[in-house]
C-alpha cells in the first residue's frame, strides 16, 4: 500500500470468508475420510466435525454473496485499515507466524519460551534475563499440564526428541 492508502473492508471480509471456506472444506473432506455416519455403537470420528465443517462452509458462503451483493452499493467506502494501522497489524502476524513455523522444528515448548521472551523484550521492553525466565516458567507449566497431568503430548523439536521427550 502506498501511503494515503487504506484496504477496503469488503477485501478483507472476502479474505476471512475464503480461509474460512478452506478450513471448512478440509474438515469436512477429512470427516468423510475417517467416517461421518453414524455407526451401531455410536457416532464415527468425523460425525461431528462433518456437521460443524458444513456450518462454517455455509457461514463463509454466506459473508462471500452478501459482500458480493453489496458490492457495488457501498462502493468501497468502509475502510479497514490505513497503512499505518496495517502496519501495525504485520507487527503482531509476522512473529505469529514465524512462532508458528518454529513449532515443527523447536517444538512447542522451546517455540513459546522465545515467543513470550521475544514480545517481551520488545514490546514491554522487559529485561532479557526477566523475559528468559518468565518464558520459561510459561513453558514449564505448559510442558507439566499437558505432557505429566493429562499425558498429552505436543509437539517435540530435536532438543525435547534429544532429550528423552
Amino acid at each position: 500500500m502506498k501511503s494515503g492508502e487504506h484496504l477496503q473492508m469488503r477485501w478483507m471480509e472476502l479474505l476471512v470468508a475464503a480461509c474460512f471456506l478452506g478450513v471448512s472444506l478440509l474438515v469436512i473432506t477429512d470427516s468423510i475420510r475417517v467416517g461421518k455416519a453414524w455407526g451401531a455403537d455410536g457416532p464415527e470420528p468425523g460425525y461431528f466435525p462433518f456437521y460443524i465443517g458444513c456450518l462454517l462452509l455455509g457461514g463463509a458462503a454466506w459473508v462471500i454473496l452478501q459482500t458480493l451483493r453489496s458490492w457495488k452499493r457501498d462502493a468501497g467506502q468502509e475502510v479497514f485499515a490505513e497503512k499505518h494501522e496495517f502496519n501495525l497489524m504485520l507487527l503482531m502476524l509476522v512473529p505469529s507466524a514465524v512462532f508458528t513455523a518454529a513449532i515443527f522444528v523447536l517444538g512447542i515448548y522451546l517455540a513459546s519460551l522465545a515467543f513470550v521472551a521475544a514480545f517481551m523484550v520488545w514490546q514491554g521492553k522487559y529485561s532479557v534475563f526477566k523475559s528468559i525466565a518468565v518464558g520459561a516458567s510459561i513453558s514449564a507449566v505448559l510442558f507439566s499440564l499437558f505432557e505429566v497431568w493429562f499425558k498429552l503430548p505436543l509437539p517435540k523439536g530435536f532438543i525435547e526428541t534429544w532429550l528423552g521427550h
